[in-house]
């Protein structure tokens, strides 16, 4: 076997051997993705009736409380970082960087100074390597969170905003994640979750139609209400998004995989046929051989003859 030969069939089994383990990949982010896509769909009701009941507490009441009252010169913002520990993923991770890396920006540029706080080895490996300042960061978590993880995370942010930012507080919270939209589509998005936006969610939930909005009655007192509902409306609020990135980080490693598991079969059909054409060329050229081989014999023979 000549030496090009060789060298097309070693790459061919390599390309094989690639192509198994991205098959197997994309196999296993399809079966993930339908899972996370069902705890998206469980949690998403319980954050939207909860964003509610504070609203209603905020709407119904005079009662001045971090959750609901914005700071009269915001100083000091804190931005939460939403990756994944593990790449393989297609722009999932670079995408949900530059739009947190436009956040700051832009909060920055109105004078605020931010914090930033990362879930994700991708997220902390790319503040790390430009030696940016992360207050806080956790991994480990990202493709199977949990309740429990999103009450870790919370907790910080939670002390944080209840603090004066003379003490090290801030006051507001934005969180950077990707929206899952479909198996072919999910976008990096911003969203300030404190203080909450009372008129803005108040008008998505009348969904265009002109209600009446109920009178309560609050006990023991509509602060003791917002203090109980602040720790449960930001973990509900962190939970649904670490679920929607864990949804497209899997989508977007299924469409990955099966990219790569594609290119890899044509590079094999490739690598194949110059793998025939060189035996094609070694079987020509060994024929050649032979018959210029017995050609000579035969002037050989005829010339001893005379």
């Amino acid at each position: 076997m000549g030496a090009q030969l060789r060298v097309y069939k070693r790459r061919i089994r390599s390309v094989t051997a690639t192509k198994k383990i991205t098959k197997a990949m994309e196999m296993i982010a399809a079966s993930r993705v339908v899972k996370a896509q069902r705890k998206v769909a469980a949690s998403t009701p319980y954050a939207t009736e909860l964003t509610r009941a504070v609203t209603a507490v905020g709407t119904g009441s005079n009662t001045k409380h971090p959750l609901t009252t914005e700071a009269e010169t915001a100083t000091r913002t804190a931005v939460l970082l939403l990756t994944s520990d593990r790449g393989l993923a297609g722009a999932f991770n670079s995408n949900a960087i530059k739009a947190a890396e436009q956040l700051t920006a832009r909060l920055e540029a109105e004078g605020k100074e931010v914090d930033t706080y990362v879930v994700g080895r991708r997220g902390l490996a790319h503040y790390n390597f430009r030696e940016r300042k992360v207050v806080e960061s956790w991994s480990g978590f990202t493709d199977e969170p949990t309740y429990a993880d999103a009450k870790k995370v919370a907790a910080p942010l939670i002390e944080a905003i209840e603090k004066e930012t003379a003490e090290g507080g801030v006051d507001e919270l934005h969180i950077v994640y990707t929206e899952f939209i479909s198996m072919m589509t999910q976008t990096a998005i911003d969203s300030r979750l404190l203080p909450l936006s009372l008129e803005e969610v108040a008008e998505e939930s009348k969904s265009g139609k002109d209600e009446i909005l109920p009178l309560f009655d609050f006990e023991p007192s509509a602060e003791d209400v917002l203090d109980a509902l602040l720790p449960r409306y930001v973990e509900s609020r962190i939970y649904n998004a670490m679920l929607q990135s864990a949804a497209s980080k899997h989508a977007a490693t299924r469409r990955a995989m099966k990219s790569a598991t594609d290119n890899a079969g044509d590079l094999i059909n490739s690598l194949s046929r110059l793998a025939n054409a060189a035996r094609q060329a070694e079987i020509t050229q060994e024929i050649s051989e032979i018959v210029g081989g017995t050609a000579a014999l035969a002037d050989a023979t005829a010339g001893s003859d005379k």
